[in-house]
């Protein structure tokens, strides 16, 4: 653990858990208020709303990314397994048995072949290296669930399936693009200036608040391969000190 990130266990935890609380709550929220409450008419109201839920969807991906390291609750593997099912769950009926394995391996050869979330063939192309990556992690399984919870809906609450489409399938499109973007995409690209080391993988400079509402601090991307268990808030105090060594002294 970096010194720059100088924080106790319990700390740690109580935090994170309490974010992780935070956005489950306002995503349960937001899509309720979305699915059953938002008149259409109200066009300011439901762009804002289709666009913090896609928001808070990256947030339940990030959290589910960081019980993978086990640094959303410190040495509780149990509680850290439980909320990444839920959050992955909650997302789009993701396996956490089948992405925890895969995140690893992309820490372990990151940029290669041997990762799962990077494309040799399309590295410098944004859209084939998406469906590629989507293509992965998105099968039948994940298909089968979201139809299931699309019929729930529409036969037990009778919600018209424009709102669904609106509030559910819109920012669960739009937040998977988002993560690909700034989580992957831009990181790991390939560009001609060569990466600085074996993590194969550069930050974004877009600062406190466009790192947050981009992806969660997740653009500070180097940090997090050369510190895996810094939580996504705890990241742009460990980015800062990456950049200016002098700063955390």
């Amino acid at each position: 653990m970096p010194s720059s990130f100088n924080i106790g266990v319990i700390a740690q935890r109580t935090l994170g858990l309490g974010l992780a609380f935070a956005i489950l709550a306002a995503w349960l929220s937001t899509h309720i208020v979305g699915i059953f409450y938002v008149p259409f008419e109200n066009v300011t109201l439901v762009v804002t709303v289709v666009a913090l839920q896609c928001w808070l969807n990256v947030g339940l991906f990030i959290i589910a990314h960081d019980c993978m390291h086990g640094s959303l609750a410190p040495r509780w593997p149990k509680v850290n397994t439980l909320v990444g099912k839920l959050c992955l769950a909650v997302y789009a009926g993701f396996s956490y048995a089948k992405l925890l394995p895969a995140h690893h391996r992309h820490h372990r050869a990151p940029g290669t072949g041997e990762d799962p979330d990077f494309s040799v063939a399309h590295s410098d192309n944004l859209m084939l290296w998406y469906v590629e990556f989507v293509r992965r992690y998105f099968g039948f399984r994940e298909f089968a669930i979201l139809t299931a919870l699309l019929t729930f809906y529409l036969l037990v609450f009778a919600v018209p399936v424009e709102r669904m489409l609106l509030f559910w399938a819109v920012p669960a499109i739009a937040s998977s693009m988002q993560l690909f973007y700034f989580g992957t995409y831009l990181p790991h690209r390939t560009k001609p200036e060569p990466f600085q080391d074996e993590h194969r993988t550069r930050s974004n400079e877009f600062g406190f608040w466009g790192s947050l509402f981009s992806c969660y601090h997740f653009g500070f991307h180097h940090a997090h391969h050369l510190y895996p268990g810094v939580p996504w808030w705890g990241l742009p105090r460990v980015h800062e000190s990456e950049v200016s060594p002098t700063a955390s002294s």
